[in-house]
């Protein structure tokens, strides 16, 4: 009876151990592939490219204007003209001479050409400057963009690839306490064993089961994340085996993050913004001057009080135009104080900018620091855990340890497994977080990460044999000591 249900136990030990089909994408390759798929980072892509047009647009501020205008309709003209002289040839001069021109309801057109070229303007310096300042905020928030996808790229791949982990565990975790369960059973049918080592066997192997089930829906959970965010089908993913050095120290860190991390210089350049807005407000009543050049024709033909008439009019002007604002009610002078107060804020928002930014390095550096240690401890942890685990199982074997003792033992050693996991894709993202924060996270440091994965044979890697519980020399002993221990075996249920 021991032999067959022990094969059908180390048949299911197969078949959780098999490795998956799937191969296993390293993290350049689904960080390339989010760069082309990503939503986030389409709505980025999409507010740098209409961000590059002002470059356009601040050029365009100081070429000439050119207006072409046309009208049509119906209308009126009267004019009168008294005391005039008048001369012409074989007619004399005459003076005193009255003139008056009427068309009633006669069809009136216009057209005009007008071409205006700015020579002196402060307020579209200032237009211009903000412009071109726009263009260039819109460069660091794209970079800020990318960095963002790769930070969040690696989040993903890397929450994968813990619950992987979760659900390797939790599957050898299951085939280990199956193991312990069919033992636990067959030594009560011996009489080894009491009956309540049955119970806490069961009760351990439908523990484990449902976390099992929680491991793979979370699995799901985060493939569908990383594939929503790639387009790669059928995702796996590899755990970090190693942790690059940052490569400076804390102090060289926060220089080199006040230095170029995206976020301060987009506060800096608001800063150069708000001054250019200040500028433009003062300017708004100031004098301008332009080159002008403008020709009009007008023409109305009809009747009016003196029968038909057609009068035309052409004028012509080139020149140089200056407007001189005089009064303007002090709404210049409110706008430029209210422009002030804004320079100050985005002068208190920059001085946060850099707050945050060195809180947030020196977070990342330390933590960076104690995974070191972390890692180191959880590694001579799993080495204890296992040590204890074989102990436990040998000491079961020979009696002085029990069936919960080998449970405790399993559950401790599949804690130190995940928990050293979850340890060192941290300590990978850490280093990631302080090359966003100095703007230095390209796909450089990304090969570096993913040099120090797993390598695809260990992604998923199968249960490890461990030796029976029940050896062959006590399996064929059982009938015998069964024979010798029927009323014990009553007596204990």
């Amino acid at each position: 009876m021991t032999a067959p249900r022990t094969l059908l136990g180390w048949g299911l030990v197969a078949l959780l151990a098999a490795p998956a089909a799937a191969p296993a994408q390293d993290l350049l390759t689904v960080w390339r592939a989010a760069q082309e798929r990503d939503r986030t980072l389409a709505v980025a892509r999409a507010e740098h490219a209409a961000s590059q047009a002002k470059r356009e647009q601040a050029a365009a501020l100081w070429r000439p204007n050119v207006m072409l205008g046309l009208g049509a309709g119906v209308g009126t003209s009267e004019s009168h003209m008294n005391g005039a002289q008048f001369s012409a040839p074989g007619m004399g001069t005459s003076s005193g001479v009255n003139f008056a021109t009427s068309v009633d309801a006669g069809l009136a057109t216009r057209a005009s050409v007008t071409a205006q070229q700015p020579l002196y303007n402060r307020g579209r310096d200032a237009s211009r400057a903000q412009l071109e300042l726009g263009a260039d905020m819109g460069d660091t928030a794209w970079r800020a963009a990318q960095a963002e996808l790769a930070l969040r790229t690696a989040q993903r791949y890397f929450a994968l690839a813990v619950a992987q982990e979760q659900l390797h565990v939790a599957e050898r975790q299951m085939a280990a306490v199956k193991r312990s369960t069919t033992e636990a059973h067959d030594r009560f049918e011996l009489g080894e064993s009491p009956v309540t080592d049955t119970h806490e066997a069961d009760a351990a192997l439908a523990g484990v089961r449902a976390q099992v089930e929680a491991a793979r829906l979370q699995v799901e959970l985060k493939r569908q994340q990383l594939t929503d965010s790639t387009g790669l089908p059928a995702l796996t993913a590899r755990l970090p085996v190693s942790s690059a050095a940052p490569g400076e120290t804390l102090q060289g860190w926060l220089d080199a993050a006040q230095a170029g991390n995206p976020q301060v210089r987009l506060a800096a350049q608001a800063v150069t913004m708000a001054e250019q807005d200040l500028r433009k407000r003062r300017a708004a009543n100031g004098t301008t001057v332009d080159l002008v050049a403008q020709a009009s024709f007008d023409r109305i033909d009809g009747h009016g009080d003196f029968g038909s008439a057609n009068n035309r009019s052409r004028n012509g002007m080139i020149g140089v135009q200056v407007t001189i604002p005089l009064y303007d009610g002090g709404m210049s002078s409110a706008q430029a104080s209210e422009g002030a107060r804004l320079l100050d804020k985005a002068q208190a928002q920059l001085d946060q900018a850099r707050e945050q930014v060195g809180e947030q390095v020196r977070a990342a550096w330390l933590g960076w620091q104690a995974g070191q240690a972390r890692i180191a401890a959880l590694e001579d942890g799993l080495k204890a855990s296992a040590a204890r685990l074989d102990a436990t199982r040998l000491g079961r074997e020979v009696g002085d340890r029990t069936l919960l003792d080998v449970l405790n033992a399993e559950n401790d050693h599949a804690r130190a497994t995940l928990a050293l996991a979850e340890a060192r894709a941290e300590q990978v993202q850490n280093r990631l977080r302080l090359a966003a924060l100095a703007d230095r996270l390209d796909e450089v440091v990304l090969a570096e990460v993913n040099a120090s994965l797993q390598p695809e044979q260990a992604a998923a890697p199968a249960a490890p044999a461990a030796p029976a519980t029940v050896s062959a020399q006590q399996s064929q002993a059982a009938p015998a000591q069964a024979q010798r221990r029927r009323p014990g075996k009553q007596d204990r249920r």
